[in-house]
């Protein structure tokens, strides 16, 4: 654990150093930036293995921050804020973010949160290969790789999430709730169309493929990966 490092991103200097105290008794190491363009130089120049980033900040705010590295980078970010709109939480779903944390939080909650994300991440050290194959489709979650007749197709790493967690579990109906906690790790309550679109830009790359299988709406419950015959 102690070769895992955690970029601490907030202008409160005061949460700054209660999570450093925390999280280095953890076993991490830490860095802390206090703005936005500081947070994304010290992500390129330390790649940490994950991100705890506050939303209101100077120069960049959190959410353009989180869009910088997600240009580059699949590294878990665990956003903070003191606001708790699901407007936010759905935008932070959509830039990528993999949880959310809401101030004023404890600081074991977010210890908890940081070992699930880096857990589901595959930051912890485990070396199994993450691949699924159907007909015509290879989507590979160790390489974050989508392949559809042999050639690869640009993926989003939470439309990869997505569409792996449901070819990993043929037939079974997941609701959206269950998707967000599953493959979000949001303890999530309200509105939770951000599944919708996520499917749907899904559907724009898979649809058609093989007559095999299909990636199906259950009405009124949510969605499941259908495998046929």
């Amino acid at each position: 654990m102690s070769n895992q490092k955690i970029l601490i991103v907030d202008d409160d200097t005061n949460i700054c150093e209660l999570l450093r105290l925390y999280i280095e008794k953890e076993g991490y190491s830490t860095v802390i930036a206090n703005d936005g363009e500081e947070a994304v130089s010290a992500f390129s120049k330390e790649q940490p293995s994950l991100v705890l980033l506050d939303i209101m900040l100077p120069k960049l705010d959190g959410w353009q921050v989180c869009r910088e590295i997600r240009k580059t980078s699949d590294c878990p970010i665990i956003m903070l804020t003191a606001k708790g709109e699901v407007f936010d939480k759905i935008l932070g779903l959509e830039l990528g973010a993999d949880d959310y944390v809401v101030k004023p939080f404890e600081a074991k909650e977010v210890i908890a949160r940081i070992r699930a994300v880096l857990r589901r991440s595959g930051s912890d050290n485990q070396n199994a290969i993450k691949e699924v194959k159907w007909d015509k489709i290879v989507i590979n979650l160790t390489n974050y790789e989508l392949k559809v007749n042999g050639e690869v197709v640009d993926t989003p790493p939470k439309e990869l999430e997505l569409l792996y967690h449901l070819a990993s579990n043929p037939n079974k109906v997941f609701t959206r709730d269950q998707l967000l906690d599953q493959v979000w790790g949001f303890e999530y309550y309200g509105d939770s169309r951000t599944v919708d679109v996520h499917v749907k830009r899904i559907r724009e790359k898979i649809d058609g493929v093989s007559d095999k299988w299909d990636l199906r709406t259950v009405w009124g419950v949510g969605y499941k990966f259908e495998v046929k015959g």
